[in-house]
């Protein structure tokens, strides 16, 4: 009965520990490669408000045989709840493995925060060292600013700021009070009506159906050699005079990186030499020389007189777009909503308003897409002359408006539930505040004096010192808020409460931001498209073959998007030739981002061939 009875406690009362409880079970395999990993690195300290550094020696000495046992009384304020409870009570035995585990534990999370770091480290070093160094900033610091395009009084852009807020304060006043699309509903919240859908006149949609008739049916395999023959982007890729047998594998070997069709099967497809198609793909298509085959095209397509009817190339945008994996890929990662029962990584490219894609990378899918919506903005090398970025919610935190603005750019998202969005106040101001949540409080005086800090992280993303990537997950890995993270934040809170009452003062705005995000979508929609191999799941395992694989897929949307802005004009061109009376304004509602037109899967050939048959059968082949 007593048997029975802690059998059914143990099934209905599962331990809340199980985890913790596997990773002991599994402690000797942990002390192996972990033994050396202490042993072999320079770790240094960056936060001395704990004893973990000094559990992190003791841990070290254990696994490395300098110590045979934990002292008396070990270190261990700087534990979690869970993990104090699991070691064991204070005063009592110990459990050596436990301990062990707890610290290389609250190791990971140090080394992410850079609390801790590893000295001749890149990615895991203090954050101090990814910025430019104290004494070299006064002498870099009136060529940054110029770079930066920042005023010569520096806190004038705060000043600006702070004027422009109570600028918009009466004017929001009079928009709730009038009642229309931006109003207070019976309690008090903030409703935005959604809008409209833009209305296509009738002469645009009668344009679209021209050109979705008139342009000409082609292989997928010989848009890439007519838009090469503009372009020479594979003169970026194979050298400046590559031969016609160079372009074919390089054509085959991009068309199965960027369609997920494996080698073996392109190369039988295509009758060419998989020896030779394979060496070509891991020579010549590489990140950097598929990012510059990548420039050549957006360099391209900004000089056509159509793109030009899209925009000017000063907006931009970012998305993710999730594809599932099949095997170990380290980076991919469990998210049901998406992938089900599976696992898979999220493709975060950048659109221009012109429909060119200038970059893309894989990321983990449960990362925040604000991490990265910096990295290809800072990292442009096309003629594109960008000055205006948006997202979707995912991708805006008030840490990325305040580096959007310090870096002279203008920061534009799509934000969800506004009606929850926290505004500020101006602090030692007494100004009159719309009935919207101004719950926040800006303290300008403490950004006025730690002004320089802010130029200094700019100036370092502006120059190249670090990624913005890098430094926004380190900002926010800290357990406890590092003083550049809550400056940039306050920063951050003043321009978003600009930004959400000029969004809601303006419908052009909201429009353009919408329609902005709308090409990404549709470009989606087409990289899906040509996404057609391998049941759709990527299968590349080493981040830098994901990365070039999206480099590749990213290629080859431009190439497709160049292909048919160039038709698209010669249809208009056509149309106009022939008497037919096309508007200027509605070459704006055509989009390149179209796809029926082009055959993707090849021809087939059902002809029969009974050539080489014997009785009816072909020969086999030989065992060797």
């Amino acid at each position: 009965m007593q048997q029975a009875l802690a059998t059914a406690q143990a099934l209905t009362q599962p331990a809340k520990r199980s985890y913790l409880e596997f990773l002991e079970a599994h402690y000797a395999a942990i002390k192996r490669f972990s033994a050396p990993l202490l042993a072999d690195l320079d770790w240094e300290n960056a936060f001395t408000g704990d004893d973990f550094f000094a559990a992190l020696l003791v841990v070290r000495d254990l696994l490395t045989g300098t110590r045979r046992q934990l002292p008396p009384q070990p270190p261990r304020a700087f534990m979690a709840p869970a993990w104090q409870a699991f070691v064991g009570a204070t005063g009592g035995p110990l459990s050596v493995p436990a301990y062990a585990l707890s610290v290389l534990a609250t190791l990971r999370e140090r080394l992410r925060s850079g609390d801790v770091y590893v000295r001749h480290s890149r990615k895991h070093a203090s954050l101090d060292s990814y910025l430019i160094p104290l004494n070299q900033w006064p002498a870099l610091r009136a060529d940054a600013c110029a770079q930066l395009g920042l005023p010569a009084v520096p806190v004038q852009q705060l000043d600006d700021h702070l004027h422009e807020l109570e600028g918009h304060l009466p004017r929001m006043e009079q928009i709730l009070r009038e009642g229309g699309d931006i109003r207070l509903n019976a309690q008090g919240e903030l409703v935005v009506t959604p809008l409209a859908a833009a209305e296509v006149p009738v002469s645009a949609q009668e344009l679209a159906a021209q050109v979705g008739q008139r342009l000409p049916l082609v292989e997928l395999s010989e848009l890439l050699g007519e838009v090469d023959a503009w372009t020479g982007f594979s003169r970026v890729l194979l050298g400046p005079e590559p031969v016609a047998a160079q372009r074919a594998l390089l054509y085959a070997a991009l068309l199965a990186a960027a369609c997920n069709i494996p080698l073996t099967d392109m190369a039988r497809s295509t009758a060419l030499d998989y020896q030779a198609l394979w060496w070509v793909a891991s020579n010549y298509l590489r990140e950097d020389a598929l990012k510059q085959a990548t420039t050549c095209l957006v360099n391209y397509q900004y000089r056509q007189p159509l793109a030009a009817a899209w925009g000017g190339g000063t907006l931009s945008s970012s998305d993710g777009q999730r594809f599932p994996v099949r095997g170990h890929v380290r980076a991919a990662r469990a998210l049901p909503r998406y992938y089900g029962y599976g696992q898979g990584l999220t493709f975060y490219t950048h659109t221009a308003d012109q429909y060119s894609q200038f970059g893309s990378r894989a990321i983990a899918s449960t990362v925040r897409d604000a991490t990265y919506v910096l990295d290809e903005v800072l990292g442009n090398e096309t003629e594109l002359p960008l000055l205006e970025h948006t997202t979707d919610t995912h991708g805006y935190t008030d840490l990325v408006f305040a580096l959007f603005d310090l870096l002279g750019l203008r920061f534009s998202p799509r934000l969800r539930d506004l009606k929850d969005q926290r505004l500020c106040k101006i602090q030692g101001r007494d100004l009159v505040y719309p009935s919207l949540k101004f719950t926040a409080r800006f303290h300008p005086e403490f950004v006025r004096r730690h002004w320089d800090e802010l130029l200094r992280v700019a100036a370092s993303l502006k120059l190249g010192y670090v990624t913005s990537s890098l430094l926004i997950s380190k900002l926010q890995a800290y357990p406890r808020q590092h003083q550049l993270t809550t400056l940039l934040q306050e920063y951050g809170r003043l321009l978003k409460t600009n930004f959400i009452l000029r969004y809601l003062q303006s419908q052009p705005l909201r429009r353009r931001i919408h329609a902005q995000l709308n090409k990404g979508e549709q470009l989606h929609a087409l990289r899906s498209w040509l996404w057609f191999g391998g049941d759709g799941a990527l299968r590349r395992q080493q981040d830098e073959q994901q990365q070039e694989t999206v480099r590749c897929l990213n290629l080859l949307t431009n190439l497709v998007v160049v292909w048919n802005t160039r038709y698209m004009q010669e249809v208009v061109a056509q149309l106009r030739r022939e008497g037919e009376a096309v508007a200027a304004e509605d070459l704006r509602f055509l989009s390149p981002a179209r796809y029926r037109h082009i055959n993707r899967l090849g021809r087939y050939s059902f002809l029969p061939d009974e050539t080489g048959l014997l009785a009816g059968l072909r020969p086999l082949r030989t065992g060797a």
